[in-house]
């Protein structure tokens, strides 16, 4: 004589197997294709190595990913975790928030993702930009160079806060004003994050500096 599960249709036989219960995340993707691509850019990031923010980026053109980048020292270089980048071995001692990113050897992830393509000779012009955080005033403007259309980032960046209000709001203003020109402009994905307290610095500015180029420690 048969047992239940053996008269169970097949059906029902996967609908009561719990390997069998799809993951929330493969739905949510497969809804919204923005999801779909940053949660790759997630999964990218946990190759990043930085004392303060691990960001992951993936360029997409047509709907197919074309390059993918984290930050982090140069190829062939002392990761930063272990100490090969002077400045982010000391962001706490020497070197106040803003200061000496002319001595950073880190790569930012859109940088990486960038050079990868034109490495290997692909073509990223009307392509979009997936990255787990904000861009920089110089990724941004490297973007906008090669013809990036689009940017879709997760968490927020603000460049370093001036003593002077005057200040900045002026360099809101410029800022603001690299983002306006990307074709299809620049958008805030809201997607929850698990690792969240691990990929975004804590560290917040006490003395209100910047460098040249705008940039916060990441």
């Amino acid at each position: 004589m048969s047992n239940e599960k053996e008269l169970a249709r097949p059906e029902e036989q996967k609908a009561s197997d719990p390997s069998r219960v799809e993951p929330e995340m493969a739905g949510m993707t497969r809804a919204d294709r923005d999801k779909y691509f940053m949660a790759i850019a997630m999964a990218v990031r946990l190759r990043a190595n930085c004392k303060g923010n691990r960001v992951g980026v993936v360029i997409v053109k047509d709907h197919r990913i074309v390059s993918t980048g984290y930050n982090g020292t140069p190829s062939h270089m002392v990761n930063c975790l272990d100490g090969g980048c002077l400045r982010c071995s000391n962001r706490d001692q020497k070197f106040k928030s803003g200061e000496a990113y002319d001595l950073c050897i880190c790569v930012h992830a859109e940088q990486n993702a960038i050079l990868a393509a034109a490495r290997f000779g692909i073509a990223i012009q009307d392509s979009t930009v997936y990255t787990t955080l904000r861009p920089c005033f110089g990724c941004a403007k490297e973007m906008l160079q090669v013809g990036v259309r689009r940017v879709v980032y997760l968490h927020e960046w603000v460049p370093v806060a001036e003593a002077d209000p005057l200040m900045n709001e002026k360099k809101q203003r410029e800022y603001e004003k690299l983002f306006l020109r990307f074709g299809d402009g620049l958008h805030h994905l809201e997607m929850d994050d698990p690792d969240q307290s691990w990929a975004c610095s804590k560290k917040t500015p006490k003395v209100m500096v910047s460098d040249e180029h705008g940039m916060q420690d990441q």
